[in-house]
C-alpha cells in the first residue's frame, strides 16, 4: 500500500475539494491519502509518504505565496519522491497558453520541476466574492466571452474525469506493477 501525502493551498475552496477528490480516488484503489491545507499545516512533508501531490490555485496570476515557500524548503524532498504538481486556475479552461504560463512562473520561483503537471479548471465563486471581487470577477468573465455571469450563484468547471484520470496516473507511478489493493 503507497501512502501519498496531498499539500494544498485554496482561497474559495475549488483546490480543496480537487486534492479530497484526488485522496478519494487513491484510498478506492487501497492506499492511503493524507491531505494538508498549507495555510493550518506544518511546513514540511511528514516522513513516511511515498510520493507527494502539491495543488495550489491560481489568483491574480500566481499561485498561493505561502504554497511556493512550502515548495522551496520542501524540495530536496519533492525532487527524490514521486511528486506532481496540480495548477488551478480558470485559465486552465479555454487559455492552456496563460496556465501554462503559471505553471512556468511557479517552477521559476521555486525551482522545483515536477514529474507531473497537472492543470484544471477551478472555478467562479461568486457567492464568496466580496462586493468588489464580485464585480471584478464578472467584468473578467464578460470580457472573456463568458455567459457566467449571474452572481446569486457559483460556476463549477473542474473537469472530474480528468481529475480521475491524473490520480490514477500519478498513483500508477507510484505503486509496483501488478498491485491490487
Amino acid at each position: 500500500m503507497a501512502s501519498i501525502y496531498i499539500a494544498y493551498g485554496s482561497v474559495e475552496g475549488q483546490t480543496a475539494h480537487i486534492a479530497e477528490y484526488i485522496a478519494d480516488v487513491i484510498r478506492a484503489h487501497g492506499h492511503h491519502a493524507e491531505t494538508a491545507d498549507l495555510k493550518h499545516s506544518a511546513d514540511t512533508v511528514p516522513d513516511g509518504h511515498d510520493g507527494v501531490i502539491v495543488a495550489a490555485s491560481v489568483h491574480i496570476g500566481k499561485h498561493e505565496g505561502y504554497v511556493a515557500d512550502f515548495v522551496r524548503k520542501n524540495r530536496s524532498e519533492l525532487d527524490r519522491l514521486p511528486s506532481a504538481l496540480v495548477s488551478v486556475s480558470l485559465a486552465a479552461q479555454g487559455d492552456e497558453a496563460s496556465a501554462e504560463g503559471y505553471v512556468e512562473k511557479f517552477e521559476e520561483e521555486t525551482g522545483w520541476h515536477p514529474r507531473h503537471v497537472a492543470m484544471f479548471s477551478g472555478a467562479l465563486m461568486y457567492t464568496h466574492y466580496n462586493f468588489l471581487k464580485r464585480q471584478m470577477m464578472k467584468k473578467i468573465a464578460k470580457d472573456r466571452g463568458s455567459q457566467d455571469l449571474d452572481t446569486s450563484r457559483d460556476y463549477i468547471y473542474t473537469e472530474w474525469d480528468g481529475v480521475k484520470r491524473f490520480a490514477e496516473d500519478f498513483l500508477a507511478g507510484v505503486t509496483p506493477p501488478g498491485f491490487t489493493p
